[in-house]
């Protein structure tokens, strides 16, 4: 678009808007009305009608005291209303609470946070005997199926970058190597199956949620003893159940 396209279009008191929450946003302390025009060099008096009109909407909270500007939660509210995250947990609970009754394992899904693995979400198997996966628990790329299965499946900016972060994985060009080898082998295999990295004696299959190279991904993941799915067949059986669920999930989700 050209300057004067950009004229044209230009609507100076929604700029002024935006400009006020995104300096408050970035400033994280409560703000003077010429401490606002300041920052997003403005006059005073070519702020005092938008701050009035933040206000009255409920996105600025003013002190009565102080007479200082500071962020009411009502962005939070709206972004919470549009999270992915909300989408991806609405469409994936009912399937895997489905999951767990057939298979009497407990189900667990985990989304990339801060170059880690986070739990955030688990269907509770009703078996007597059951692995349970803490919600919220974060577990590093290189040390969690999951987590191995979610880097395999980024595409290849957010791969480099979780890479550099993780100690293990930077250490040295051999351990990078082998890495790769292994993140192609579960990309294409759309699975992985191994012992658990951090607990002796536990199985973990983990299954992709979304298409590899989306930006948004998720890994539907069973973590059993390796007394009750012993045989190849059922560990198999494990992974088709894995991989069932996991698309009538994505189905949902690219609706």
């Amino acid at each position: 678009m050209n300057d004067k396209s950009k004229t044209k279009y230009a609507v100076p008191a929604l700029d002024k808007g935006l400009d006020i929450l995104e300096f408050l946003a970035k400033n994280k302390r409560p703000c003077t009305q010429s401490e606002i025009a300041a920052g997003i060099l403005k006059t005073p008096n070519e702020v005092y009608r938008v701050l009035v009109g933040l206000e009255k909407r409920g996105y600025l909270i003013r002190s009565e005291t102080s007479g200082r500007y500071h962020l009411s939660l009502k962005l939070y509210n709206l972004s919470r209303s549009i999270s992915p995250m909300d989408n991806v947990l609405k469409s994936a609970l009912p399937h895997m609470e489905d999951l767990a009754v057939n298979i009497e394992q407990s189900c667990h899904l985990s989304m990339l946070y801060q170059s880690q693995a986070m739990v955030v979400v688990q269907a509770r198997s009703k078996s007597p005997m059951h692995l349970s996966i803490a919600e919220g628990a974060l577990f590093p790329l290189s040390s969690s199926s999951a987590g191995k299965l979610l880097l395999a499946n980024s595409n290849d900016e957010v791969r480099q970058m979780l890479i550099e972060h993780d100690e293990i994985y930077s250490a040295s060009k051999d351990v990078y190597k082998a890495l790769l080898n292994e993140l192609n082998t579960i990309k294409v295999q759309g699975h992985i199956m191994q012992s658990n990295p951090l607990i002796a004696g536990v199985h973990d299959f983990s299954v992709l949620i979304g298409r590899p190279n989306a930006n948004l991904i998720a890994a539907l993941t069973i973590s059993s003893f390796d007394s009750t799915l012993n045989t190849h067949a059922n560990k198999h059986s494990v992974i088709s159940e894995l991989k069932n669920t996991a698309q009538k999930i994505t189905s949902l989700l690219e609706r």
